[in-house]
């Protein structure tokens, strides 16, 4: 199964973030998947592409043109896909992707996860979209869509879009589970 993973490009972030993206990714290579991701050689990100690459998965790096410079994208990618802008590299990487994982991140993470949400919620696709909730990092986040649901902004089923999970192994049991 091709599976999109979103996650923090920054190196200002704790190492066991990274350590447990790592893990991650050579976790699911080594149950048979393959990546695609934002084509980043830095923090969650990179990490994640050398976990598949070292668990024997392929790594398929999908950039735009503006990040093709210096050593920002990943050179050990399988594929590289270049595309023109941010919203094309978006759409192309859900469309590759039967799964998606949405590690610890920023406002770029924030966005790639809500934008499979609200596909999910529209029936556009029926894919796994699981939330990794590496340290807690979502505890917050999860609170306010629970919130949101609590105050009718949100109906209880669109809650049942996404799992969270907080082990690799969970992850992968998961995807078995669901990615059917």
């Amino acid at each position: 199964m091709k599976i999109c993973v979103f996650g923090a490009s920054s190196e200002r972030i704790d190492k066991s973030y990274k350590e447990q993206s790592f893990e991650l990714g050579r976790i699911l290579a080594e149950a048979g998947h393959d990546l695609v991701f934002g084509g980043g050689s830095r923090g969650l990100m990179g990490a994640v592409a050398r976990g598949f690459r070292q668990g024997g998965g392929k790594v398929i790096g999908i950039a735009p043109r503006l990040f093709d410079v210096g050593d920002i994208l990943l050179k050990e990618c399988d594929e590289k896909i270049i595309t023109e802008d941010m919203s094309s590299r978006k759409i192309r990487m859900i469309e590759m992707s039967q799964a998606f994982i949405a590690l610890p991140g920023g406002i770029g993470t924030y966005d790639e996860l809500f934008q499979v949400l609200v596909e999910g919620q529209l029936d556009y696709h029926h894919k796994p979209i699981i939330v990794y909730n590496v340290n807690g990092f979502y505890d917050r986040l999860l609170d306010m869509l629970a919130y949101t649901a609590e105050e009718g902004f949100m109906r209880n089923y669109e809650a049942q879009l996404y799992h969270v999970c907080t082990e690799p192994q969970d992850v992968v049991r998961l995807l078995e589970e669901t990615g059917k």
